[in-house]
This record gives C-alpha cells, structure tokens and sequence, in this order.
C-alpha cells in the first residue's frame, strides 16, 4: 500500500499543494498580484503557507499549467496577462465566478454560452435519439418536482450537460464546465424561491428545447436554448 494510500507523506504534500494552489490562485485571479507582478519567492511564499519548498515548487507548476504564472530561472514568477490564462480550466472559472465584482467574466461566460449551447442544441435535434429524448424528457420533469432549489440546480445541469452529449461532438461535450459554473452562479445570484409563474415559465423554456430536439427541428432548438440562456442572463446581470 502507497503513502498516498495510506494518508502518509504522499497525502500530505498534495493535500498541503491543492491548499497553496486554491489560496494563491485566488489570491491571482482577485488581482492581489496583479498581471506582470512578481509574486513570492519560494522561501517566502513557504513561510507565508507554512509549507515545505517542495510543495511550493508542486503548486508552482499546477499554476504555470494552468496559465496564471510564468517562471523563469534567475528572474522569478510573474503573473501572466489574464488573456492568457486557461479560462477553460475548472479552479481558474471557480475563482472567477467569487469574485465581488463577477460581472466582466459572467458577461463573457454568457457571450460564449450563446455560440455553444444553441448550436449543441441544433445538432442534438439532427442526432438524438427517442430513448435520449425521452431521458432528457425525464430531467425537464425533474426541473417542476425538485424538492428544493438545490435540486433544480442540479436538474438543470444534467438537462444542459446532456444537451451537450447528445450533440455528438467531444469539443461540446468537453464544455460543461462552462456550464456549470454559469448555473452556479445563477443558483447564487436567485436569493429567493421562484413563484409559481416563474417556475412554470422556467420550465416551459426547458421543455420548448425538448420538443424541438425531439421533432428534429434543429432551428427551432437552437432558439428555444438561446431563449432560456438569455433568461438567465438577465437574472444573472440584474443582481
């Protein structure tokens, strides 16, 4: 049995790493070091973590990998341009979506929402099958009897993540944490339990994309989840 295994040295360093990573990877994102800015040295970012060096050195190279920082020997780490980071990554969209002011990157997510989702739809409508339109059926039905808001939310995320399946195609597939992190963020911002007319409407919207899928009208798909991507938004942006 490994150490890792065994909750030994393994376990340590990379539970100590996943912390440093988390803590200077929002410390990144929020604009505490800003673009081009030299972060700590090791010695100091170790002292700083309580941390040996070597799981400095660990949680260097997960940010580096995720394009936050660059470093280069003699010179140090700095920051790269945000335009650069890897916004595709989960922690790197987690970080922005905690952001105070979240608005800039909720207004990208969104933009980019608009071009995948509707065209996922389109060719979902083009390849699903009666069974998946069925199980997707069964999610939409999901979306009016959740028990609480968490349950909806979770729904919600299976019905958009399935839609990105049945499309066919792996680049949209690969996208749902895209998703994820826009649903979060929209279960966040809803403070309050929808009425009654809003939830029928919500599901309604839902269910508009089911029908099309499953009658193969793929425009008609594609509008139907342009118009329930641009409901969230406007709740989304108007908090």
């Amino acid at each position: 049995m490994t150490f890792v295994a065994t909750g030994g040295l393994g376990s340590q360093i990379g539970n100590h790493t996943d912390q440093v990573v988390e803590q200077l990877g929002r410390a990144i994102v929020s604009g505490e070091y800003p673009p081009e800015t030299m972060i700590p040295l090791d010695p100091d970012l170790s002292e700083m973590f309580n941390v040996s060096r070597t799981v400095v050195r660990e949680a260097k190279k997960t940010l580096i990998a995720k394009g936050l920082i660059q470093s280069k020997a003699k010179v140090g780490t700095h920051v790269r341009p945000s335009s650069e980071w890897n916004m595709f990554d989960p922690d790197v969209l987690r970080w922005h979506s905690v952001l105070k002011n979240a608005r800039p990157f909720l207004e990208d997510l969104f933009e980019i929402r608009l071009i995948f989702e509707p065209a996922a739809a389109e060719q979902a409508a083009k390849r699903a099958t009666d069974a998946e339109c069925a199980a997707l059926g069964k999610l939409c039905d999901d979306l009016s009897t959740g028990q609480d808001r968490a349950a909806v939310a979770v729904a919600d995320l299976e019905f958009h993540k399935m839609v990105l399946k049945l499309s066919g195609n792996r680049f949209l597939q690969s996208l749902g944490d895209l998703v994820q992190t826009a649903l979060y963020s929209l279960f966040i911002a809803e403070a309050n339990e929808r009425n009654d007319q809003e939830t029928h409407e919500f599901v309604a919207r839902h269910r508009a994309i089911v029908t099309a899928i499953a009658n193969g009208d793929a425009e008609a798909a594609s509008e139907a989840m342009r118009a329930v991507i641009l409901a969230g938004r406007k709740i989304e942006l108007s908090t």
